[in-house]
């Protein structure tokens, strides 16, 4: 429901509509990746939906969240998630920090047990 020229908010919107139907992001980010935000995204001078401001003021003030947490902290899902930040990103609202060795081609390259054992541990706080 809309009154008075609010955006629709909570269960009722549908996460193609946060995203406006798009479900592939500007860039690929891990799910582990670090998120800040910007001097640009923290000077508030920028036209975003309630979303947008709900990611700048997580990741902001030196706290960087995961995408992983960001997505949980916002109760949508992990592609919606992906798809706000990556754009966010794309406009210098916020920094993504990817974690060593992602996107390399190096294919015998495998993710640490540490890093896994962090990212489970963090999940399992939230």
């Amino acid at each position: 429901m809309v009154l008075g020229g609010d955006e629709p908010t909570g269960s009722l919107v549908r996460p193609y509509a946060v995203t406006r139907g798009r479900t592939r992001p500007q860039l690929e980010i891990a799910l582990e990746a670090l998120v800040e935000t910007t001097a640009r995204g923290r000077s508030g001078q920028f036209l975003g939906g309630r979303e947008q401001k709900v990611i700048v003021d997580l990741c902001g003030g030196g706290r960087l969240q995961s995408l992983a947490e960001i997505a949980a902290r916002m109760e949508v899902p992990l592609g919606v998630a992906r798809v706000l930040v990556a754009d966010m990103a794309a406009d210098g609202l916020l920094a993504v920090h990817e974690p060593t060795g992602f996107g390399d081609d190096a294919a015998d390259e495998t993710v640490g047990t540490e890093l896994l054992e962090r990212v489970l541990s963090g999940l399992r706080r939230l």
